[in-house]
């Protein structure tokens, strides 16, 4: 049985257009826990196959890629092809965070 929160983290990131990025602790935020970032990554690691989520649009508050080695670089080509220009693998949020307050 999942949880209202994890239903609504699913939702969320779901919801994260082309081309758009948003954090672990924003996403946490907007799904009502604003201190369950490490939440979001579990979510992510667990459910992004099953529910085809756009895990590679999540990134850290200081918009930098979490992931490190092969993973980190396949995100970054993924965001790539979608427009986002990462550079010493950090994203400009103030350019390319999605501001989801829709819920």
């Amino acid at each position: 049985m999942m949880n209202e929160f994890t239903k609504e983290v699913i939702k969320i990131i779901k919801q994260i257009p082309l081309g758009k990025v948003m954090t672990y602790g924003q996403i946490a935020s907007v799904a009502g826990n604003p201190w369950g970032a490490r939440q979001i990554s579990r979510i992510l690691h667990a459910m992004s196959n099953k529910y085809h989520l756009p895990w590679h649009r999540v990134i850290n508050a200081k918009g930098e890629i979490s992931l490190k080695g092969e993973g980190g670089l396949y995100q970054i080509e993924k965001l790539s092809e979608e427009g986002i220009k990462v550079v010493n693998n950090k994203i400009n949020l103030s350019i390319y965070r999605f501001e989801n307050n829709l819920n």
